[in-house]
């Protein structure tokens, strides 16, 4: 019960911190987005400028990366072990049997079957040489 609740906890932090981490990513600013305005202003320094210490975008973004992963490792260790529940369906191993009613099964037609004309005959010689 306990490892349930714990299970359905992560589960649920796992979606808001990986809707979160995809948010603060698409909101972010790329660091080659400045190239093509530093051109007409004639700073070439700001092409591939220093990232400094990071703003709180980014530091934001490195914390909910790192717990994406270790929540990741936690859920991926609690199911390893986890056996699966299984129903009468879903087992292959013994056949389902099937009764069918003899009055559903088709009877012998008075008509013979057509050869089939798509198919050549086998040969019958078997002293062919390989």
């Amino acid at each position: 019960m306990f490892n349930e609740l714990v299970y359905d906890i992560l589960i649920i932090t796992y979606l808001i911190v990986a809707l979160c981490l995809i948010g603060l990513v698409l909101i972010q600013q790329g660091k080659g987005a400045d190239m093509g305005a530093s051109f007409g202003a004639g700073s070439s320094a700001t092409i591939f400028g220093s990232s400094g210490s990071g703003n709180f975008l980014t530091k934001s973004t490195s914390i909910l990366a790192v717990l994406f992963f270790v929540i990741s490792l936690f859920l991926g260790n609690m199911t390893a072990n986890r056996v699966k529940a299984t129903d009468e369906w879903n087992n292959l191993e013994v056949p389902a049997e099937q009764s069918i009613p003899e009055d559903t099964i088709p009877s012998a037609s008075a008509e013979p079957k057509a050869a089939n004309e798509d198919v050549p005959a086998a040969d019958t010689d078997t002293n062919v040489p390989e």
